[in-house]
């Protein structure tokens, strides 16, 4: 079962992420997620639990409790839509459409002949 957790220390590492939650059974990855450009990290992380009685425990005595400044927020990650989408998708249209009427590109105004 994958687990969302958020509101991490900023220094607090896989290991120590893996650490905290091997208390409640087995723990197949623990990955911080760390910025690209600064290689910080961003406060949350993906933890992989394959029991899933194991992961209910971790994620009901986890949740809410403060490891820093602010409580965790630890519960069951939603799955990612599938086709690859994300936040940077554009609807199609504009540019040159061969099917049809076009689809956009530049108005020059009513044609003159």
């Amino acid at each position: 079962m994958n687990i969302f957790v958020a509101g991490l220390p900023y220094d607090l590492d896989d290991a120590e992420l893996m650490e905290i939650f091997e208390k409640f059974g087995e723990v197949k990855s623990a990955k911080v997620a760390m910025d690209r450009e600064t290689g910080k990290s961003r406060g949350f992380a993906f933890v992989d639990m394959p029991v899933k009685e194991e992961a209910m425990d971790a994620i009901e005595n986890l949740n809410d409790i403060s490891l820093g400044k602010k409580p965790l927020v630890v519960k069951a990650a939603e799955e990612r839509p599938s086709g690859g989408g994300g936040a940077n998708r554009r609807p199609s249209g504009g540019g040159y459409d061969r099917g049809g009427a076009g689809g956009g590109g530049y108005d020059r105004g009513p044609k003159r002949y």
